[in-house]
């Protein structure tokens, strides 16, 4: 049976040990070498590092603030033409039901005084359907532009058709309406046609 190591076998062993991790001379962990302190850290980063990454940072910070306004430039644009589409999108098909207005107030106007009673059932019929086509522009937002005889004239809103002097008038004063104009929303349709007085002052 084998005897038991001694202690002066051990620090043999572990001297032998040193000897082959780290060379002929060990290393006295309790040295000077051993116990100095670590490293100071290394010194501040350069100045002109500094500013190129400030700079850095600030540029990157500015595409970021102009791509998030873009963004929301975007996303405004959208709900206005989404608006629009939604208020305006009728609007070349109203232009064209105006005429049928037309044609159906002619049509009550064109019958003589006399044959009212007579034709009393169509004329119902006719201005019925009249008021039915005035409910469905105002459903959609579209509004009559009816000036009236002695109300100034407004370009806006009025298409001269001819000019005349009447006396009492004022020049600048509507003088006859030959048919109604109409609006959607605030976007014009068609202006009303007008006759304008041209009377000048005396």
């Amino acid at each position: 049976m084998a005897e038991p190591k001694k202690e002066d076998d051990f620090l043999d062993d572990i001297e032998a040990l040193e000897e082959e991790l780290y060379g002929e001379e060990p290393i006295d962990i309790m040295s000077e070498e051993a116990s100095e302190e670590p490293s100071k850290p290394a010194s501040k980063a350069d100045p002109e590092e500094l500013a190129a990454l400030r700079a850095e940072r600030d540029e990157l910070q500015d595409r970021v603030m102009r791509v998030l306004a873009e963004a929301e430039n975007s996303r405004k644009r959208s709900e206005r033409d989404r608006r629009e589409a939604e208020q305006y999108g009728g609007s070349k098909l109203a232009r064209d039901m105006l005429p049928v207005y037309d044609n159906l107030n002619r049509a009550i106007a064109a019958v003589p005084e006399e044959s009212r009673e007579a034709n009393k059932a169509l004329i119902e019929g006719v201005e019925l359907t009249l008021r039915e086509l005035l409910n469905i522009f105002s459903k959609h937002g579209i509004e009559k532009i009816e000036p009236q005889v002695g109300d100034k004239f407004d370009p806006k809103h009025h298409q001269a058709m001819f000019e005349a002097p009447v006396p009492g008038t004022q020049a600048g004063d509507i003088i006859q309406v030959m048919a109604v104009g109409f609006q959607i929303h605030e976007r014009l349709l068609r202006p009303a046609q007008v006759g304008v007085s041209s009377t000048q002052k005396s």
